[in-house]
C-alpha cells in the first residue's frame, strides 16, 4: 500500500477529485487476494452515505491477477456496475516460464463486457510483449495497453527517473479512466 507508485497514483486521483481506495495484501496468493478484493468492493458498498458508481478495480503485478479475477465475477453478478479494469504490470509468467501464461491468462481471456487498460514495460521479464497481446486478441472484452518504453516489471527504466515513468503511468491511467466513464 505504501508503495511509491500506489502513493503517486493514489495523490494524482485525489488531486482531480477522484475517490480511490488502496489496501495491500501480504499474501502472495491469488484466491486469499481476490477475497480481499471482494471484501473491500463489499464493504464499499454496504456504505449508505453514497452509492458506487463507476467503478474501476486496479491493481499492480499479482494485484492486477486479483483485480481480473474479481472483475470477471462481478460481471457476472452485477451488471454494469464495473466500468474497467487496470493491470499494471501484469504478471502473465514467471521469468523465464513462458509457458505458464494460459493458466495466468484464464480470467483475463474469460472477461467479456468490461475493459481493461495494461500498463507494462517493453522489457517486464513476467510480461512477454508478444504473448501478452496474443492473449488479448482472444479476450472478448475491449483491452488497450500502454508500453512502458525500457521499463522491467518495476517499471524502472535505465536514464529515466521514476517520477517520469509514474507520471506518464499516471496520466495514462487517468486519461483512459475519464474516457471510459
Amino acid at each position: 500500500m505504501n508503495l511509491k507508485a500506489l502513493r503517486s497514483l493514489s495523490e494524482y486521483f485525489g488531486s482531480a477529485g477522484v475517490l480511490s481506495l488502496r489496501f495491500t495484501c501480504k499474501s502472495l496468493n491469488l484466491s486469499y487476494r481476490v477475497r480481499a478484493f471482494r471484501a473491500a468492493a463489499d464493504f464499499l458498498k454496504s456504505l449508505e452515505r453514497f452509492e458506487l458508481s463507476n467503478v474501476f478495480l486496479a491493481g499492480r503485478s499479482m494485484g492486477a491477477r486479483a483485480a481480473v479475477a474479481l472483475g470477471r465475477q462481478l460481471c457476472a453478478e452485477e451488471e454494469g456496475l464495473l466500468k474497467g479494469i487496470v493491470c499494471v504490470s501484469f504478471p502473465l509468467h514467471p521469468p523465464g516460464q513462458t509457458h505458464t501464461h494460459v493458466k495466468r491468462s484464464e480470467d483475463l481471456r474469460a472477461l467479456s463486457k468490461v475493459p481493461v487498460l495494461l500498463v507494462s514495460g517493453t522489457v517486464d521479464n513476467m510480461c512477454e510483449r508478444k504473448l501478452l497481446e496474443g492473449v488479448l486478441e482472444q479476450t472478448q472484452s475491449s483491452s488497450y495497453v500502454h508500453w512502458v518504453e525500457g521499463a522491467n516489471h518495476g517499471l524502472g527504466v535505465k536514464g529515466r527517473s521514476e517520477e517520469s515513468v509514474l507520471d506518464e503511468v499516471n496520466s495514462q491511467i487517468f486519461t483512459w479512466i475519464k474516457d471510459h466513464v
